[in-house]
């Protein structure tokens, strides 16, 4: 099979021209700018072995997954980007393709409660090793690396606490261990912020979140710039399967169109909601890395171009106060996951990080997470203001 999924390399084009061009040529056949679902399992073979633009079965490649996977490498300026049905299927895909039995891997302290499922009740059983270390503490993940340590895994900003890690300095600590970083950008996106660039070896995308964009489609993605890497990957998603459909490719494509200029309202939006959440009396504490007094504000600022849309805050009165506060919010939507154009909340000790629940993961109860849309500002704080009164 062809490498259909491969990109040249960083591109002289600004970002918003690559998010809109990048995998989208015109149909050669009907000029079509879009490019089509095609919705096809198998394909044509003129004569034995003779594939048509490397297309033999829709598992192994699909003209519009390819097109995706075109786009996703352009933006992160990686290599090579492969498509998922999920970002645990990335996620999964990535680490059987890594580890085997004895291997061992450092995962952030406040890490998605997806993500910590999957070391704490399925890598384990293959006989694969992790800890735990605050990887915004640049030498814990020194000092928890082993001589078995084959992959540090990273967040930043971290799900759901907002926790940022020095991508280059955690980079370098890996490399000299002879370790892979691999940094989860969902909660920054490519527009955000480009962790290869920085030193990871893989980034790992739920598309499902900012890239798709409109809580309408699932999928996710890794991003490589290692020739050799990449084949192995790409190997493995074919050999397990877990790819992204034709539809849910072309969903991700649309949305990743209007990437841009949406998280630069979810990061607008997201700084006057953190501005008030500062001033109410009822709030504890705000998790935000555009404040200044955020412990990573210096190298968010350095290492992202904003500050993104997620906000997290405590509020006085435990786990029954922030549950009442979610419960209140009216245009704030009750529902798990985050990066669509609506505004979601949720409480992630009772919902996405209910898994981590008796762990060195576990969230505080008094937590409140949310996803800030890109609906009027002035909606969005008097709708928190009523929810956060009693």
């Amino acid at each position: 099979m062809s490498d259909t999924h491969s990109h040249s390399g960083s591109t002289p084009r600004g970002f918003e021209t690559t998010a809109i061009h990048a995998g989208n040529t015109a149909d050669p056949v009907t000029g079509a700018v879009v490019p089509p679902i095609y919705q096809v399992s198998t394909y044509k073979q003129d004569g034995v072995g003779g594939l048509r633009g490397g297309y033999e079965y829709s598992r192994s490649a699909n003209p519009t997954r390819s097109a995706l996977e075109e786009n996703l490498a352009a933006l992160e300026g990686g290599r090579h980007g492969l498509a998922f049905a999920s970002g645990l299927a990335a996620e999964d895909c990535l680490l059987r393709t890594l580890l085997g039995p004895g291997d061992h891997v450092v995962i952030p302290n406040d890490a998605y409660g997806g993500t910590f499922r999957l070391f704490a009740k399925v890598v384990t059983r293959w006989g694969v090793e992790w800890s735990v270390a605050d990887t915004s503490d640049v030498d814990a993940v020194r000092a928890a690396i082993t001589p078995k340590t084959k992959a540090v895994w990273v967040e930043t900003p971290s799900n759901p606490l907002l926790g940022i890690t020095d991508i280059a300095a955690v980079a370098q600590v890996a490399r000299e261990a002879g370790a892979k970083l691999i940094v989860d950008n969902t909660f920054a996106s490519p527009y955000l912020q480009q962790p290869l660039a920085l030193g990871a070896d893989v980034v790992v995308h739920s598309m499902t979140k900012y890239m798709g964009g409109h809580s309408d489609v699932v999928g996710g993605a890794l991003v490589v710039n290692d020739d050799a890497l990449a084949e192995d990957l790409t190997f493995h998603q074919n050999a397990m399967g877990a790819i992204a459909g034709p539809f849910d490719a072309w969903l991700v494509l649309r949305g990743i169109k209007t990437l841009p200029v949406r998280m630069d309202r979810h990061s607008e939006n997201a700084g006057r909601i953190v501005d008030m959440l500062t001033r109410h009396p009822r709030v504890t504490k705000v998790l935000y890395p555009g404040l200044p007094e955020h412990p990573g504000h210096e190298i968010a600022a350095k290492q992202m171009r904003a500050f993104g849309g997620m906000v997290s805050f405590q509020v006085e009165g435990g786990e029954e106060a922030a549950v009442a506060v979610c419960d209140r919010a009216k245009l704030f939507t009750l529902g798990e996951s985050l990066g669509g154009v609506e505004s979601l909340i949720e409480h992630p000790g009772r919902m996405t990080h209910a898994s981590a629940a008796g762990s060195a993961l576990e969230v505080p109860a008094d937590l409140v997470r949310l996803s800030v849309g890109i609906e009027s500002a002035d909606d969005l704080l008097a709708d928190l203001q009523q929810a956060l009164d009693k």
